[in-house]
């Protein structure tokens, strides 16, 4: 791996530590508020909203300049909203705010791994960075809930400073000004990040028209780009699996919580352990595959994606930590191993057909938009008086049916269009390319 390459590692380890840290400080801010129980499932999709509004500008945008800029500058969006929750803006609304920094950032966060690494190392790539991201997850989950704890938050609420009255009261806003640090250490990454050479493609401007002319025609391209990744072959195995995957498992962060709540009986620090334990998993599940999984092979890890539904709905029947802890680590094992290599065969396709940042902006609108609908079905279902149950089991069946109909699809395609299909997998068995 070229040297850079380490640099993006650690800016992303420590911006999505920050995350992550910053959801559990959120979810207990308005629990100490006394927000009621949807406020908080909300957090999930409200964090989505901007990644599908400006999903037709973030990846554009993510092409205009170096990646390295973009992460700095989406890491400066991100302590904006962290000082806006500090500063008495509804959770929701500040959350959304950090949201709209991590849209930004992650065109430019994968992007770069294709214009830095050739096609035959993306698997490896994206083995090794989820596994970080995964890690930083796990990591993340347990700093923040070790932030909202008393025997953390008590210390930190006792820093006094001379004729100076920061506002922060509470153990959840103490959690918060420590992650601005963490998020201010990921910006000083980001700006080590090295140029890769690659020629910027810049958004679209004419002095015979204004801003918003010029910003609504990159819609257009948008949704050319996203149409044109759902007709390739490969392109709309990869993408649907991705989005459904993080569709479920973007509200699985939540629902573990509730989860944990109800059948363990765990407060917010406790149950965010459990989170922390799906993690695990994950990065294991993405480390074996990044070693044993070829770009050409990424379709084959489809019926992971069925069994990794059934599972979820076998969360229903465990009322033990015991039994908890490794059933967890399976299920989040089996998703590791589905999403690197479908992500890999993604990004390889929306490079050849598009460009880095573009394809990843199409994907995130995909599978955020996914987060949004699911998140607001589970947050609505909260909010009339459903279980956590109901909804585990509507998760699961709903990522196992889709899975199935996804697998029939390429069978489907292998049978009808056999030489297109081989084609594509040929190109990326030989593509070397930079």
């Amino acid at each position: 791996m070229k040297r850079g390459f380490y640099t993006i590692m650690s800016a992303q380890f420590f911006s999505s530590l920050a995350d992550q840290a910053l959801f559990v400080a959120a979810v207990e801010l308005l629990r100490s508020a006394g927000a009621a129980e949807w406020q908080r499932a909300a957090l999930v999709p409200i964090f989505a909203v901007f990644y599908v509004a400006l999903a037709p500008l973030v990846g554009a945008f993510a092409d205009a300049l170096p990646k390295g800029k973009v992460m700095f500058i989406s890491n400066a969006i991100k302590v904006a909203g962290c000082l806006m929750m500090l500063f008495g803006s509804h959770p929701l609304l500040s959350y959304a705010v950090v949201g709209l920094g991590a849209a930004a950032y992650s065109p430019a966060k994968y992007g770069i791994l294709t214009e830095l690494l050739p096609a035959s190392q993306l698997v490896k790539a994206n083995g090794w960075i989820e596994g970080l991201t995964i890690a930083s997850i796990i990591l993340g989950i347990v700093l923040g809930g070790i932030l909202v704890g008393h025997p953390v938050s008590s210390r930190l609420l006792a820093f006094d400073f001379p004729m100076i009255d920061t506002g922060v009261n509470s153990p959840p806003e103490a959690a918060i000004t420590v992650l601005i640090g963490v998020y201010a250490l990921a910006a000083w990454f980001n700006t080590r990040i090295p140029h890769t050479g690659v020629e910027m493609r810049p958004l679209r401007s004419n002095r015979d028209h204004g801003m918003v002319r010029n910003l609504l025609a990159l819609l257009p391209d948008f949704w050319h780009c996203n149409s044109r990744l759902w007709r390739d072959k490969l392109g709309q195995i990869s993408l649907a699996t991705t989005t459904l995957f993080w569709g479920a498992g973007g509200n699985l962060k939540y629902i573990v919580l509730a989860w944990a709540a109800l059948a363990l009986d765990y407060n917010t620090a406790q149950a965010s352990a459990l989170t922390g334990v799906v993690a695990i998993g994950t990065a294991i599940g993405a480390v074996v595959a990044s070693m044993r999984m070829r770009l050409d092979m990424a379709t084959s890890v489809i019926p992971m994606g069925i069994g990794m539904g059934v599972l979820v709905i076998g969360m229903n029947f465990i009322d033990n930590v015991w039994l908890a802890v490794p059933f967890l680590v399976l299920l989040g094992g089996l998703g590791g191993f589905l999403v690197v290599p479908m992500n890999a065969l993604l990004q390889h396709r929306g490079h050849n057909l598009m460009g880095a940042g573009r394809s990843i902006a199409v994907q995130n609108f995909n599978e955020q938009s996914c987060i949004l609908l699911l998140g607001a079905f589970y947050s609505a279902c909260t909010g009339l008086g459903l279980s956590a149950y109901t909804a585990i089991s509507a998760f699961g069946a709903l990522v196992a049916g889709f899975m199935w109909l996804i697998r029939r699809w390429h069978q489907s395609n292998l049978r009808k269009y056999p030489e297109e299909v081989e084609h594509l997998l040929a190109i990326a068995r030989s593509d070397k390319h930079h």
